[in-house]
């Protein structure tokens, strides 16, 4: 069995899109996906039309309000882009399946809309992302085909490996983390008022797979410093 994973549709415009997208997850035995902000609801006739032999997969998508909700409880998020200049370097789609097999807990494969992709803020907020190097002169894919060739490359790869790991950080602790640190730094004045935030030294926190033992042990570390820092 490939390894299953959460694929997330930021704002996809066109029904059709989706209804393809539904065989393509069907066709590689991927079965759980979120909508983010659709305009569309899973039962659209547009979608059904194309959605052949997939109308369970179709029905079945989960909505959500914001990809902070979508992928809250997922320990790898990756965003896809079309990027080329952009930190950290993507993965090709066969080298994020191969590492997706050996990681613990939920994995998070994100998506943007079809016209402008994932907005810049959207992929900050991904632990790793991944790019399908297409011809340079024809670069942009149809979002249902890049579904495609990640459900494929993911049918690929090596069986998920079972490993015996402490539970795994989600995106949610994460986040409680970053903002953390965000506020003893700012306190000390080393992130000043309207600067960005501490998004670059929690970076490696993200490419790393902290466990939820380790983002606590951390998050007490952060806060025993800032008392520290208060009452001196």
């Amino acid at each position: 069995m490939p390894t299953p994973i959460r694929f997330v549709l930021v704002h996809p415009r066109t029904p059709e899109n989706l209804g393809a997208a539904a065989r393509a997850l069907k066709n590689f035995g991927q079965m759980e996906w979120t909508w983010v902000r659709p305009p569309w609801s899973p039962d659209d006739a547009r979608a059904r039309t194309l959605a052949v032999g997939a109308e369970d997969v179709l029905a079945s998508a989960r909505l959500a309000p914001t990809l902070e909700e979508a992928v809250t409880d997922c320990s790898w998020v990756v965003g896809t882009t079309g990027r080329t200049r952009v930190r950290p370097v993507p993965m090709d789609p066969e080298a994020f399946a191969a590492e997706a097999a050996r990681r613990p807990g939920r994995i998070a494969l994100v998506f943007g809309d079809e016209r402008t992709g994932l907005r810049r803020d959207e992929l900050a907020r991904c632990h790793a992302l991944t790019r399908i190097p297409a011809d340079a002169r024809q670069p942009s894919l149809n979002l249902a085909q890049a579904i495609c060739v990640f459900a494929y490359a993911l049918s690929r790869a090596p069986p998920r490996s079972i490993r015996e790991i402490s539970r795994p950080g989600t995106d949610a602790d994460l986040q409680r983390l970053e903002r953390t640190l965000d506020g003893v730094l700012r306190r000390v004045g080393f992130i000043r008022s309207g600067r960005a935030g501490v998004a670059p030294l929690v970076a490696p926190w993200k490419r790393s797979g902290l466990t939820r033992t380790e983002i606590r042990l951390w998050e007490s570390a952060i806060r025993t410093l800032a008392r520290s820092l208060s009452d001196s």
